[in-house]
């Protein structure tokens, strides 16, 4: 079996696709292509599994079993359900599914996985009787579709879970680097040359020694995954266990070889630190990797780091604190600045790689790099700098300037330095917003502690103004109002000549924690709408007259869920607001709607947004009313839904309503009201913006619960992915929701 060819498709972290291709290559794979951050190819089986186990550099590893062209839902359900799932997948065991990329049919990447799982399901259950469970962490096999247009490709993924996971990091400490970008760095700084003719290794800034082991493995040459416990192929139905311990015991003698031969030329591998803490789980880190004896670990400042003794050349190489990651620009530049003095001091001859997370941040090495190369440590943007260190690339390459601005632009440094990171922001969110049509998007979020801001940019419908929403963080009482005052007008100011927004159409307000029962007051009477875009679909927003503008940004992808389950289905809209959700299943074809909120005044809104879409009818009811006491009466009455969506704010003692809602503690009580009108199969999404907010265990034993928070943040608020929790809950049993998921598929 293992003669035959397969296609695969392996991704890698972004700004490492050309060495895995090479890597591939050499590994026997034919065919390579990149494709972006990915690698696809074709080989044998022991291709595929060789690139599981010895690629320092992949995040997973796709075999695909088959691909197909579906016009509709249906068309792809009838094509996943029609492969042999029987010759892949034990149905004793467990599994795994997931869906991604976009098709005509499917925009939700959560539905797109239920349609997965219950085609699998559905088959195994047709084929033997029964059908496997689901499991999320460490499934006998995770299966995985990709769509483009209306292609769809499926997959095995071989490694089951991120190939980074080598299964000696058991913790990482602060700000971790991945281990398969670790390799990349080191790979693309020529360490496996050095290391082979004798050079030394030093991490001054070692932390938990991802960098300093991954050193340490190539050095000895090590396959990368010989550590891993756990590999998505171990449970496949196809999986050659001889072929693999074959592969497996030819790597771990390699291992042992490399080894002794790093021992023999004496590799010098120093890692330094100035936290205990972090010393001890580098050292541990390298046993459970195996190479204890090869790197040395030792306390020290970065002030003092120098080569050690009898290592003429080698490579520095590290990952410095750089403000984004850890919150302190200002640290993260005399870090720079410290590093760039010892390694002109002390490192001559040597080669430096130092990945850094803003190029602001390289030019206080006052070094100038010989070769930059953009890479990617998760969602963060890095530069990594190759640095001949020698006098020739000595060089202060900070921006110079005379004393006679010198008082100017220390008043706009910090200006300055906001105005970047914004338009960093917009370089990175706007691609996306332009590829998703999205007009409205969050483009900061206090992103740098000293300008606590939260900004929102508005494009309206027709695309001809363009307006931020600038929402203010109270800022701690021991900090100055002068400095507050200072800070806030150095932040509108690089926002105007950052976006190009003219200034009277910036809106700023303070946010602070809302007087109870706030939410419905008016904040001013200027009666100024606009009408903006979402989702193909218009809304009108307002930025002066009250706490919001009318458009929750961070509910975007579950407005997008509403109107994807809506078609058919009684839709129930509690504590509304202005109906945005209501348009959504209104436009997803919703046989009816029933919007419930306390304010007037958001129920005209709702209605003058259904009216924008065309979309108002008799099929649509508003409702002024406090959504509890509804619910009550509602449930007498015997009214049900198919569809109910539950967005309560986190604390209200509005005089218009019974008593006071603490979401924290009144959220069993409510979910179980929303429930006595939902229809059997039907399905309640259930959405708050509470920070602490806890489910109650207790509706877990009556309920099947499904935990969307995370798929539900979209990338503009993926900087802070609490920003709302959010689940989907149905009755249990055989089809407990309109998306077709069965119980055994939801968690509790």
């Amino acid at each position: 079996m293992n003669e035959s060819l397969y296609q695969y498709l392996a991704s890698v972290p972004r700004g490492f696709a050309d060495l895995l291709a090479l890597e591939l290559t050499a590994l026997g794979a034919l065919d390579v292509r990149e494709r972006g951050n990915a690698v696809a190819f074709t080989g044998t089986l022991e291709t595929g599994y060789r690139a599981c186990l010895e690629s320092r550099v992949a995040s997973r590893v796709y075999l695909s079993i088959m691909r197909f062209e579906a016009e509709d839902d249906a068309a792809i359900y009838a094509a996943l359900r029609g492969i042999d799932w029987a010759s892949h997948v034990d149905p004793r065991s467990t599994l795994a599914c997931e869906w991604s990329g976009r098709h005509p049919a499917i925009g939700n990447t959560h539905f797109g996985t239920l349609r997965l799982k219950d085609a699998i399901c559905d088959s195994l259950r047709d084929s033997v009787g029964s059908r496997p469970d689901i499991a999320t962490e460490e499934p006998g096999l995770r299966v995985h579709a990709h769509a483009v247009g209306t292609t769809v490709t499926v997959s095995i993924d071989l490694a089951g879970e991120g190939l980074h996971r080598r299964g000696w990091r058991l913790e990482a400490g602060e700000a971790p680097l991945r281990e398969n970008v670790a390799a990349g760095i080191l790979l693309r700084a020529g360490w496996p040359a050095m290391a082979a003719a004798g050079g030394a290794f030093v991490d001054p800034m070692c932390g938990a020694g991802t960098v300093l082991v991954e050193a340490a493995l190539i050095a000895a040459d090590v396959a990368p995954g010989l550590s891993r416990r756990y590999y998505g192929f171990r449970r496949w139905r196809r999986h050659d266990s001889a072929l693999w311990d074959r592969l497996h015991a030819a790597a771990g003698a390699r291992a042992e070889a490399g080894l002794a031969a790093a021992r023999a030329r004496a590799a010098v591998l120093l890692g330094r630190d100035t936290d205990p803490a972090m010393l001890r789980l580098a050292r541990s880190n390298a046993e459970r990797a195996g190479v204890g004896d090869l790197v040395r670990v030792e306390p020290g400042a970065l002030a003092d780091a120098a080569p050690p003794e009898a290592a003429p050349v080698g490579l520095l190489c590290t990952n410095p604190p750089y403000g984004v990651r850890l919150g302190d620009f200002e640290g993260a530049r005399a870090v720079h600045q410290e590093l760039g003095r010892v390694l002109r001091e002390r490192f001559a001859g040597w080669k430096a790689a130092v990945l850094t997370g803003d190029p602001r941040l390289g030019l206080e090495l006052g070094l100038r790099a010989s070769r930059v190369h953009t890479v990617w440590n998760g969602a963060i943007e890095c530069r990594l700098l190759r640095i001949d260190v020698e006098a020739a690339a000595q060089r202060d390459l900070r921006p110079q300037r005379g004393p006679q601005i010198d008082a100017a632009l220390a008043q706009s440094a910090g200006g300055v330095m906001f105005g970047n990171r914004v338009a960093k922001n917009l370089r990175t969110l706007s691609s996306w917003a332009r590829r998703e049509s999205v007009g409205c998007y969050r483009i900061y979020d206090a992103d740098m502690p000293e300008y606590a801001l939260a900004i929102d940019l508005y494009t309206a419908a027709d695309g001809a103004e363009r307006w931020l929403y600038v929402q203010e963080y109270a800022a701690p009482h021991d900090i100055p109002e002068e400095t507050v005052r200072r800070r806030r007008s150095e932040a509108l100011a690089a926002l105007v000549d950052t976006t190009g927004v003219p200034s009277d159409h910036v809106h700023l307000r303070t946010r602070r924690r809302s007087r109870h029962g706030e939410q419905y007051s008016k904040r001013d009477d200027s009666g100024l709408f606009h009408v903006v875009a979402e989702g193909g679909l218009k809304f009108r927003v307002n930025f002066g007259d009250y706490l919001d503008t009318g458009l929750f940004l961070d509910h975007r992808v579950t407005r997008a869920r509403l109107r994807e389950l809506a078609r058919g289905r009684h839709f129930l809209n509690l504590f509304a607001y202005t109906g945005s959700g209501t348009v959504y299943a209104a436009a997803g074809g919703a046989a009816s709607t029933t919007t419930v909120d306390l304010s007037a005044t958001y129920l005209d809104w709702a209605r003058g947004n259904l009216e924008l879409n065309g979309l108002w009818g008799p099929q649509h009811r508003l409702v002024q009313a406090d959504a509890r006491q509804w619910l009550t009466d509602a449930a007498e009455r015997g009214e049900r839904y198919d569809l109910v969506f539950c967005d309560p704010p986190t604390f209200s003692n509005s005089k218009r309503m019974e008593g006071v809602l603490d979401i924290q503690r009144d959220h069993a009580a409510l979910i179980d009201a929303c429930m006595r009108v939902l229809e059997p199969g039907g399905l309640l999404v259930f959405s708050t913006n509470a920070q602490r907010f806890k489910l109650d265990p207790w509706l877990a034993e009556r309920y099947a619960i499904l935990d969307v928070s995370r798929r539900s943040v979209p990338p503009d608020f993926a900087r802070n992915t609490r920003i709302h929790q959010c689940y989907e809950l149905a009755f249990a049993g055989p089809a407990d929701g309109p998306s077709g998921a069965t119980a055994g598929s939801r968690t509790g």
